[in-house]
Order: C-alpha cells, then sequence, then structure tokens
C-alpha cells in the first residue's frame, strides 16, 4: 500500500475528504519525524513506538571490491510493533 492508497482507504472508513486525510497524515509524519529527531519516543499503545537508536561504528566491506572500510556511528530510526499490531500481523 503506497501513500494515496492508504489516504484512500482512511477517507472511505472515516468518511473524512481525501485532501484533509492527505493534510493530516503529512502532519503526523512531520510530528513523528521532528520528535524522533529531537531524541523523544513516540508511542500508540496497541500501533507501536517510534524511537532513535544509536549504531555504533563499525567495520565492513564494499561488496563491490571486497575492500574492508569503516562504516560511521549514527543515529538510527527505530520501530517496535505493538501488541495488537503484532497479533494482528501473526493472524491466520
Amino acid at each position: 500500500m503506497n501513500r494515496d492508497e492508504l489516504v484512500t482507504a482512511i477517507s472511505e472508513m472515516s468518511g473524512l475528504p481525501k485532501a484533509s486525510v492527505s493534510k493530516c497524515l503529512s502532519a503526523f509524519v512531520e510530528v513523528v519525524k521532528n520528535a524522533v529527531g529531537n531524541g523523544e519516543k513516540v508511542t500508540l499503545v496497541g500501533f507501536g513506538t517510534w524511537a532513535r537508536s544509536w549504531r555504533d561504528a563499525r567495520e565492513g566491506r564494499n561488496p563491490a571490491t571486497g575492500e574492508k572500510m569503516q562504516i560511521k556511528g549514527r543515529w538510527s530510526a527505530k520501530f517496535k510493533a505493538g501488541r495488537d499490531f503484532s497479533e494482528k500481523v501473526n493472524e491466520g
């Protein structure tokens, strides 16, 4: 499902116009990005939690040449599915 399909599905389920749903979805994404970027956790009970996590520097290999290279440490975004979401994924 892409963004347009998601907007359509939310619009049909909620009865709201697609334009309103699209604005709301864009605002949601920006709020989550800003909060996680600032080191905050964003939790939707039953759905999941977004947070940032530090990945330490490590040694890797260039897949084209096989040459060893250093990969810098960096922040990474993490999503942990909530119980209700996990249960729905594992149904059937």
